[in-house]
Order: structure tokens, then C-alpha cells, then sequence
């Protein structure tokens, strides 16, 4: 599976994606609002893209691998996975995420891939509804949310902190 926007390709990970992995991973800045410490080992990252991987086989679907058209680097994640664990009582929806390189915010990149994301969803997946949720002080995060259509509809808390829970309808995307 590929997906493809105006400045990005979206598509399944690959072991070699292990490093850059590891660099988003590892980065105190990335994983700020995310509820768990930043990987101190490479191998993490091999594990977390194994699993990813194993999401698509068991689920059809998981997060994928943004990759900048221009550079050719991996820059990111986004997309959509299986909630298989409940979250805020949801289990067994979509949700979307995103998580870039600190040197890539600002640039519209989580904007751009979580659209393309968001179409897959409605049109290929057939879904109705899409969920997300973000850390309450994320404020990148809830702005992009908010700017693709989302609605608040809740609050739950995690260990870190309080965390927004979002829905956004098929007949309310952009």
C-alpha cells in the first residue's frame, strides 16, 4: 500500500527504516507529549517496526512511513490503526496519529500526510468515523485536528497527563 500527496509518499515500513525510526524515537522533543520515555536502543525501534508490520497482517492497516518526495528521507510517521486496546472506552475504531522529525514541523507535513490519511480511511476503508486523541498541552497537534475537522468529545487522563479525544464523520471532512 502506498499512499501519495503533493509532497509525500506514504507507505508501509521496512526493516530499513530502523534508523531513522531511531532518530524519531530517541528525540526527547518528539516523544514530549506521547506518554512513554524516548528508546535508548536501536533494537527498540526494530521491535516497534516489527510490530507495526505484524498491525498490517493482522488488521489490514497501520501507521506508515512518511517519506519527504524531495529528499527521499523518512521524515515521519502517520495514518491510521486498529485501536485493539480500549482507549476512552473505544476499542476496534481507527485512530489517526502522526509523529515527524522536530526539523519538519511547521512545514504542513502532519497536516498534509493525516489528510491523505483521512481519505484512505473514508473512501478505501469505508469507514464512518475516524478517532484521535492528543495530550491536552500538544498544541501542534490539537490545531492540526481541529484544522482537518475533528471535534472534541472528551477528555480522558493518562499517566502524563490529560489527553483531548477527538471524532470526525465522513460527511464533515473538509
Amino acid at each position: 500500500m502506498e499512499i501519495k500527496s503533493e509532497r509525500l509518499i506514504l507507505r508501509k515500513f521496512e526493516e530499513s527504516d530502523t534508523e531513522r525510526m531511531f532518530l524519531l524515537d530517541s528525540n526527547p522533543e518528539v516523544m514530549k507529549y506521547i506518554g512513554i520515555p524516548p528508546v535508548s536502543d536501536i533494537s527498540e525501534s526494530e521491535n516497534i517496526i516489527k510490530m507495526i508490520r505484524q498491525q498490517y497482517t493482522d488488521n489490514g492497516v497501520g501507521r506508515l512511513a512518511v517519506i519527504e518526495k524531495k529528499s527521499g528521507l523518512l521524515i515521519g510517521w502517520s495514518g491510521l490503526k486498529l485501536l485493539t486496546q480500549e482507549i476512552n472506552g473505544y476499542n476496534n475504531v481507527y485512530d489517526l496519529g502522526y509523529r515527524f522529525l522536530p526539523e519538519y514541523w511547521g512545514r504542513g507535513y502532519a497536516f498534509e500526510s493525516a489528510k491523505a490519511s483521512l481519505e484512505f480511511g473514508f473512501n478505501d476503508l469505508k469507514t464512518d468515523t475516524i478517532y484521535a486523541h492528543a495530550h491536552s498541552e500538544n498544541e501542534g497537534s490539537n490545531y492540526i485536528l481541529r484544522k482537518l475537522g475533528f471535534e472534541k468529545t472528551g477528555e480522558f487522563t493518562e499517566p502524563d497527563g490529560i489527553c483531548f479525544w477527538y471524532e470526525l464523520k465522513r460527511n464533515k471532512f473538509l
